[in-house]
């Protein structure tokens, strides 16, 4: 697995994008640096080429980079403007475009790819966004923006932490990102990452409140906010905040990195994917789990505070984690993708 980084531009400890292995029994090993980069903090695959996108937040730029070999990567093309605190980076399903969303000044930004994976143009959705508009008269919050989701019919969803909403938007070449529609989330709450359910209802962790919220499409295709519920049954601690929510395959768990109290929340979905249950918490194995994977019956938490990435196998019943099984130092982990 491709391992992103915060580097010494962002008082971090890594190098830039670190290349991981994992065994069948969870063991992981460190393959090295695979490429030198400032704060590679997101990363997302091309779905079908051996082509990496990083942005660097601290640098304000997105980069696509190529494989080499099993562990290595090579700058492709030149690296092309973002905005402030560029956090999240994600590709289009079917390799037309890449979205990075912007946590400094709210923009949400497209970049067209051509057939090799190559950026090509950049398109800024801001105009369509008030960075300095809150959804509530009392008082002015700027827009943060914080990751975006590619829907199965072309749309793109992307969450506004600073302004609680979620977003939604229509994806026109040559145009860039046109808006849809919004939904509104509670104020405060603070909308983060997002995982998309089998049954089409799309999970969106809150970083500030700590809770995970249900938003359906109606028949109309507008998306509404269903439910909320708390990540942990136990709650909220002070100096709480979420960071990545990821599903289990089948769809029946949730799994929600909490930092500060340093845990991996489990919450049971229902098969609907109309209700969510927090069931269980276990500590993440280290210091401010900011990105969690699951995959092929493991969970790999990078935990940024502590330097390291820790395995835990899950229980195919219980949905549990059971571990650490297995730790590698890295230095301040940030998101971890599968390199294939």
């Amino acid at each position: 697995m491709w391992v992103g980084s915060y580097t010494a531009d962002r008082d971090g400890k890594g190098e830039g994008i670190v290349a991981l292995s994992a065994d069948d029994d969870g063991k992981l090993t460190s393959l090295g640096l695979a490429i030198a980069a400032n704060s590679p903090s997101f990363l997302a695959l091309h779905p079908s080429l051996p082509v990496v996108y990083a942005v660097a937040e601290e640098g304000k730029t997105v980069r696509a980079y190529r494989r080499t070999g099993d562990s290595g990567l090579e700058a492709f093309g030149d690296p092309w403007p973002a905005g402030e605190a560029t956090c999240h980076v994600a590709a289009d399903p079917q390799g037309r475009f890449i979205v990075a969303t912007c946590w400094g000044d709210g923009q949400v930004i497209l970049y067209e790819l051509d057939h090799d994976g190559a950026i090509t143009s950049r398109t800024s959705a801001a105009a369509a966004v008030d960075p300095h508009t809150a959804t509530s008269p009392d008082g002015e919050r700027p827009s943060r923006a914080h990751s975006s989701l590619m829907l199965p019919d072309g749309r793109v969803m992307t969450t506004d932490l600073g302004h609680d909403l979620v977003r939604v938007w229509q994806y026109s070449p040559g145009v860039g990102l046109q808006t849809d529609h919004q939904v509104i989330l509670p104020k405060g709450s603070g909308p983060r990452h997002m995982a998309r359910h089998h049954s089409g209802t799309v999970f969106v962790d809150t970083e500030y409140s700590v809770e995970v919220a249900a938003i359906r499409m109606e028949p109309d295709g507008t998306y509404e906010l269903t439910t909320m519920v708390p990540a942990s049954a136990t709650g909220a601690k002070d100096g709480d905040a979420g960071a990545e929510i990821a599903l289990s395959p089948d769809g029946r768990f949730a799994y929600v990195g909490v930092r500060g109290s340093n845990r991996i929340c489990i919450l049971k979905v229902s098969h609907s994917g109309g209700e969510l249950e927090p069931v269980a918490e276990v500590p993440c194995g280290g210091e401010w789990p900011r990105h969690h994977l699951v995959r092929e019956g493991w969970l790999y938490v990078a935990n940024e505070g502590s330097d390291d990435v820790v395995s835990f196998k899950l229980d195919s019943e219980t949905g549990l984690p059971d571990g650490p099984v297995s730790r590698v130092e890295t230095g301040s982990p940030s998101v971890l993708v599968p390199a294939v």
